[in-house]
């Protein structure tokens, strides 16, 4: 099957309100920008966002943030993204921390079938006894806090109920694909985009390099097609223009 789709924007034509997008990167590695790009330009909001963390000020989904175009974000790190402090502590935004290694697994049991599991991860602090402040108030209380999770004992150790995650889209960047929607990824931007890919019953990906089918060796595939609905292919120009969060240098 072919699942190319010629543009970004067409291939987010069909996004409407309120709909729930997992999202691919760490950091800046890894983002899908040219598909939010578009998502940004579709004008939908009220969004729902599970992403290991929401861009940074100006880039990735920080320009779907600073838009007030995300209602809620499930991740892990909120890192140096200033409007997403601002708006968390202001009450515009519902918040779902949770531990990094869950969050994999919840993406990755979603698109598995796998509706909840077991973790050590979190016992003993809010992430279990509930209490963690989703959504402030304006005045600075606790308008939504999380709630307490089910506790189980697995050879004496105590383990946590966590439920799987699946969202209407997945947004993901790969190195290479072809246009049956098998991905290869570059490196350290593999990341959070295979797991993001499996849990969006609509996952469309944006690719540096489109090849044909065939052309993948089956053994260096790191996502088969069967995730994948839409596939775009980026020009040479978006697929070098790639952020970096932090840039250090030192004297030598």
């Amino acid at each position: 099957m072919d699942k190319q789709v010629a543009t970004a924007e067409e291939a987010l034509a069909d996004v409407r309100d309120g709909q729930s997008f997992a999202v691919g990167g760490f950091g800046l590695s890894g983002v899908p920008e040219v598909l939010i790009g578009a998502l940004y330009a579709a004008g939908a909001s009220g969004l729902t966002v599970v992403s290991n963390n929401c861009g940074v000020d100006g880039r990735g989904l920080g320009v779907l943030l600073a838009a007030g175009r995300i209602a809620r974000v499930t991740g892990s790190y909120i890192g140096d993204n200033k409007e997403f402090a601002r708006q968390y502590l202001a009450g515009e935004l519902e918040v779902e921390l949770t531990p990094q290694g869950t969050l994999a697994e919840r993406l990755r049991a979603g698109g598995s079938g796998i509706p909840a599991f077991y973790t050590p991860a979190g016992v003993g602090t809010q992430v279990a006894e509930g209490g963690l402040p989703w959504r402030y108030a304006a005045d600075g209380s606790v308008a939504v806090a999380s709630p307490p999770k089910e506790v189980r004992a697995f050879d004496g150790v105590d383990h946590i109920l966590e439920h799987a995650i699946t969202t209407d889209y997945a947004l993901v960047r790969a190195a290479r694909g072809d246009r049956h929607g098998n991905l290869v990824f570059h490196h350290a931007a593999r990341n959070f985009n295979p797991l993001a890919a499996m849990a969006g019953r609509i996952t469309v990906a944006e690719v540096e390099e489109l090849v044909e089918p065939g052309d993948l060796d089956p053994d260096e595939v790191h996502l088969p097609g069967v995730f994948v609905q839409r596939v775009v292919e980026l020009t040479p120009q978006q697929a070098a223009d790639k952020g970096i969060e932090k840039r250090t240098v030192r004297e030598r």
